[in-house]
């Protein structure tokens, strides 16, 4: 099965995550800005919680991220231990936010 990580467990990512760990068996990790709402779901859930997205997208076949403000979108993505500072060539990144939110220039 496929290494997944999760960036923001908001009302819809949070039981997609826990899905797809129980019932189609991936091995989950998740990421939240606030680390009681990462850790709760691994409760629930069983799956791991990483302290950074950086940390958390490590060597994953997906990270999938759904945050909403602009800023925290591109710390979670660009910033020092954002997503994209450890993934490795070949991953595929879903990325969901806000309509506005853009990509860093000379990104796509």
């Amino acid at each position: 099965m496929a290494k997944v990580a999760f960036l923001g467990l908001g009302v819809m990512v949070y039981p997609m995550a826990g899905h797809l760990l129980k019932k189609g068996g991936h091995d989950v990790t998740v990421y939240n800005r606030t680390a009681a709402k990462a850790q709760q779901w691994v409760k629930e859930y069983g799956g791991k919680h990483a302290a950074t997205p950086r940390e958390a997208a490590k060597d994953c076949d997906f990270v999938m991220m759904c945050v909403g403000n602009d800023d925290d979108v591109r710390s979670v993505v660009y910033g020092e231990d954002g997503a994209l500072a450890r993934t490795p060539p070949g991953s595929g990144h879903g990325l969901s936010g806000r309509p506005g939110a853009r990509p860093r220039p000379g990104c796509s």
